[in-house]
């Protein structure tokens, strides 16, 4: 007997006013209906969920085709009840379907596991949630047994009905063949004009199937995204939850409340994340690293112990243990740094791959380059690797150091233990172990020059 995950996701999201499915609205990195997806995938691996579209379906389907889902569409809106019955035809009879929400991105596995769990196969299961300002929210309706009788939503209850403050998620596990004969079924005979997959509780209470009930443990887990004012309070729920996690796993933190987890990180012991750090994408930070304030890391590997220093950005780079990078530094994309390599205060690289010991520490660009070992790049160096129309490569060799303010014109190679001499700029290849340097105009001062002034 499979678990089968459907999600409904089928809302225009209205409150949102966004011109982009309110799904595909991004928490810590990821659309919410991803998070759905992902938890469904943890719950039932071998099944691929089944995901209930309608408004700008083919958005969903090209930002989220990548997953192992299955698409049923649900051309008008009528109500959660219409919308998993479009599901139907791709359930099996003896499955046990388990339905999730887009806009609900952040229940648990846990939750859901215990769910499962607490649900006999034959019975059906439900998320409920005790609120002191139930507002807003289906309530649950029990009899004297404290027995589940049905769920009355907040526009069709009355005053004792609103007094209740047990609520209803929306989230259930329900037996496929229920589903199938009670879906069809239901009718719209309610304030919103809908079918209400809240029915089929009913359904199940007058055909004596068995109702159990559980308890998040965060009120969190069940709330929906309506509007973005809800969006930001799950956002900074989720980031406290994630540094949570990472202070117990090793990671100090120095203000949980000014830290961003936008993707999927690893980190490991003794890191500390200044104030102000976003982690983008896949992130791994290795033992013993410092992350100073200001910081943005982008799909970027740290070996242990580096230092990142205030304010630099690294995006889509390797660097390995013991180097020391900013304050102000910009990595781009394709840059692998070697063990202890020093990029100091505004040094901008890409796609180079500079080796063990080498050192570039102020205001240079280094670009499409091979740098070697313990080489020093003086300040203002640039390789110049862009002719207009194509990228070109620079090749810098062992113990080689270069003058500040030199221009190396690519494609062009400085040899092992070469120097080349400030204010140079480098046309062809430099030899190896021996100093290169552009002829210098002679300096001269002019005793009766005056400065211009400006007229009027």
């Amino acid at each position: 007997m499979a678990i089968q995950v459907v999600i409904l996701a089928a809302g225009q999201g209205r409150r949102m006013y966004s011109n982009q499915p309110k799904v595909l609205h991004r928490l810590g990195g990821k659309a919410l209906l991803e998070h759905v997806i992902l938890t469904a995938l943890k719950i039932s691996p071998e099944t691929p969920p089944i995901i209930v579209y309608g408004h700008q379906g083919e958005r969903l389907q090209e930002a989220l085709g990548h997953y192992s889902v299955r698409w049923a569409e649900q051309q008008d809106q009528l109500g959660t009840g219409h919308a998993v019955l479009q599901a139907m035809p791709f359930v099996a009879d003896d499955d046990r379907v388990l339905i999730l929400y887009g806009d609900v991105p952040l229940i648990s596995e846990q939750t859901l596991t215990r769910l499962i769990q607490a649900t006999p196969p034959d019975a059906i299961g439900m998320v409920t949630v005790h609120l002191k300002q139930p507002t807003g929210y289906g309530r649950i309706l029990r009899d004297a047994m404290e027995r589940v009788m049905g769920i009355v939503e907040e526009k069709d209850a009355s005053e004792v009905e609103r007094a209740i403050t047990e609520i209803n998620s929306g989230i259930y596990i329900l037996p496929a063949v229920h589903l199938k004969n009670w879906l069809p079924n239901l009718n719209n005979q309610n304030a919103q004009l809908e079918y209400y997959l809240t029915d089929v509780i009913s359904r199940g209470v007058k055909e004596k199937v068995a109702i159990y009930t559980v308890q998040p443990r965060q009120f969190e887990e069940i709330l929906g995204v309506n509007d973005r004012v809800q969006l930001a309070h799950l956002e900074r729920f989720y980031q406290h939850q994630y540094a949570e996690k990472l202070m117990r796993q090793g990671v100090t933190i120095c203000d949980p409340h000014r830290l961003d987890i936008r993707g999927d990180v690893e980190i490991g012991r003794d890191v500390t994340l200044d104030v102000n750090v976003i982690l983008e994408g896949r992130v791994v930070i290795g033992h013993g690293c410092v992350i100073g304030p200001n910081t943005f890391l982008r799909n970027t590997t740290l070996g242990v112990n580096v230092e990142i220093k205030a304010n630099s950005i690294i995006d889509g780079a390797e660097i390995a243990a013991e180097a020391i990078i900013g304050p102000f530094a910009r990595i781009r994309p394709g840059t692998v740094l070697a063990s202890k390599v020093h990029i100091g205060n505004f040094v901008e690289l890409k796609n180079s791959q500079i080796d063990e010991g080498s050192k570039v520490n102020h205001l240079s660009y280094v670009g499409d380059s091979e740098v070697g070992k313990r080489v020093n790049i003086g300040a203002g160096t640039i390789t110049c690797n862009y002719d207009g129309v194509n990228k070109h490569k620079t090749v810098i060799g062992d113990d080689v150091q270069i003058g500040s303010d030199t221009q190396l014109i690519a494609p062009v190679t400085v040899g092992a233990g070469a120097t080349i001499a400030a204010g140079s700029t480098i046309i062809k290849d430099a030899p190896p172990h021996q100093l290169t340097l552009t002829q210098h105009i002679d300096q001269r001062s002019m005793a009766d020059w005056e400065r211009p002034k400006k007229q009027g």
